[in-house]
């Protein structure tokens, strides 16, 4: 598994899942505690995200970390086969 692809997909289900909760970037970040601009840069998958941020970002987006990776994982998958 790419890990490059990794992060741009892991981001696009971050950007999702906060627009599907109604969240602008900058209201998430004040939200989980970081950055507007760090939100930004995860969803285009610029950052290797660290454990204690993605624990943030899943518990923001009322999700598991566990389906949250998941969903990632499926999706790497799906486009590589």
């Amino acid at each position: 598994m790419d890990a490059k692809q990794m992060q741009r997909t892991l981001g696009k289900i971050i950007q999702a899942r906060r627009s599907k909760l109604g969240y602008s970037q900058e209201s998430f970040a004040d939200a989980i505690g970081v950055h507007r601009t760090y939100i930004g840069s995860v969803e285009r998958g610029e950052r290797n995200v660290t454990l204690k941020n993605l624990l943030l970002i899943a518990e923001g987006l009322d999700m598991p970390l566990s389906t949250l990776i998941a969903a990632a994982e499926a999706s790497v998958m799906t486009s590589a086969s």
